[in-house]
């Protein structure tokens, strides 16, 4: 039985930016979703992608992903079992999020290029 997440409903002050996280946060779930939208889709290509990420990270954080119904979870028939993972419509609507951070990112990398920080 998987572990209930601690902070899944936390939002006393019911903040948006709050709501936002309790989706996506951490450090996983935004470069999963990322991913996934760059048809990096099945779980192996997800481990390649993230070498970092433990196998049961991965596999946990996929799980919340398809319980709020930000990922679908496809399995086809066949020798060997084929799942790959599609964001849902929902899903897609976290996507110009994350292309703004995306961005932000990008040029933030560029002005502290060469900065020894």
């Amino acid at each position: 039985m998987p572990t209930p997440r601690k902070n899944k409903n936390f939002n006393p002050n019911n903040c948006p930016v709050t709501h936002f996280l309790n989706k996506i946060g951490g450090k996983w779930k935004p470069l999963i979703i990322y991913a996934i939208s760059k048809n990096v889709n099945r779980f192996s290509t997800l481990q390649k992608a993230l070498p970092v990420i433990s196998k049961q990270m991965l596999v946990n954080q996929l799980r919340e992903l398809e319980e709020d119904k930000i990922l679908e979870r496809i399995t086809h028939d066949g020798a060997p079992l084929k799942v790959e993972y599609k964001i849902t419509p929902y899903g897609e609507t976290i996507l110009p999020a994350l292309l703004i951070i995306q961005d932000w990112g990008m040029q933030d990398m560029k002005l502290n290029a060469g900065s020894t920080g």
